[in-house]
């Protein structure tokens, strides 16, 4: 069931949340694409083991942001005129890192309807939850060695998922940056950081979302929200995505606008009631308390799913 907004919101906090802006849309879908072809600019003026591992990882982390601007498009909170919402999000957003609004909208809706709960398609992202530090750490290798990448683009060609759509804006990035005289850049500074850092830095965000979380039937306490510094914005958490608390409870609030209602929530004295971490490092020592041979603790809404 969704939370009534109602029950936490005046009218009046409503209706400015739920506000969109063309502008502030654009901007934001020009702001990655600008650290995007800023990074590669950096490193092709001071070509060095720094700017390089500074660009992989801001363009990764770039390439996360327009995924979360494609989630704000299958929100329809992009743009306000809903054509225009969805080809940003499809052209600009979604497709240039192989994936599609029109496939992830109905799937992310129904996620919205049943969080945490048995129908959740997004459960098993969070179920398997806490494990060891070792299992952990196999996995960060296998998403910065590529293997994770590998893994799910073999599965979405075989099974044609936004293949079309991500293959025509790939050829257009690498024909803009070969017209520009650096076409060499489009696989080292496009689709390695595709392959790598964004694949571990979706790993974290979704471990972050619901993992370990205190009540799975509490809209409070089901999706968490988590601190983050500039430098955790920049490379692991664009576009206040990890004010997750603050979209499942208000989805019709626009990704610019969660802090003010993470704000809001907290001037009304509701923020005890809340699942608050004070950071990533925070949520990946909860993610990964389960010791060798320990039995997981599981919620009591997620045992009786079982029973």
């Amino acid at each position: 069931m969704l939370p009534r907004p109602g029950d936490y919101l005046t009218a009046e906090q409503t209706a400015t949340l739920r506000e969109k802006s063309d502008l502030a849309g654009a901007l934001l879908v020009l702001h990655a694409w600008a650290l995007i072809g800023g990074s590669m600019a950096l490193f092709v003026a001071w070509p060095n083991p720094f700017t390089f591992l500074l660009a992989v990882m801001v363009i990764g982390g770039r390439q996360l942001g327009l995924a979360i601007l494609m989630h704000d498009a299958a929100h329809g909170l992009l743009f306000a005129n809903r054509r225009v919402n969805d080809w940003v999000g499809t052209w600009l957003c979604a497709s240039p890192v192989f994936t599609s609004l029109a496939l992830y909208r109905p799937y992310h809706l129904s996620h919205h309807r049943h969080t945490q709960q048995a129908d959740d398609p997004d459960l098993g992202l969070s179920a398997a939850f806490p494990i060891t530090r070792k299992s952990l750490w196999r996995k960060i290798v296998r998403d910065l060695t590529g293997q994770t990448a590998f893994q799910r683009r073999r599965e979405q060609f075989r099974s044609g998922a936004a293949v079309r759509e991500g293959l025509i804006v790939n050829a257009v990035v690498w024909a803009v940056l070969a017209a520009a005289g650096y076409w060499w850049l489009y696989p080292v500074l496009w689709l390695l950081p595709l392959a790598t850092w964004y694949q571990l830095v979706s790993r974290i965000r979704n471990i972050a979302e619901h993992a370990v979380v205190p009540d799975d039937d509490d809209p409070l306490r089901n999706t968490r929200t988590t601190r983050a510094n500039p430098l955790i914005r920049l490379l692991v958490a664009p576009y206040w995505v990890n004010f997750h608390l603050e979209h499942h409870l208000f989805m019709f609030v626009p990704c610019w606008r969660l802090a003010e209602a993470h704000r809001i929530l907290l001037a009304t004295g509701r923020g005890a009631q809340m699942e608050l971490q004070p950071g990533y490092a925070a949520v990946l020592r909860m993610a990964t308390s389960l010791r060798k041979g320990g039995d997981r603790k599981v919620s009591a809404s997620r045992r009786a799913q079982h029973i």
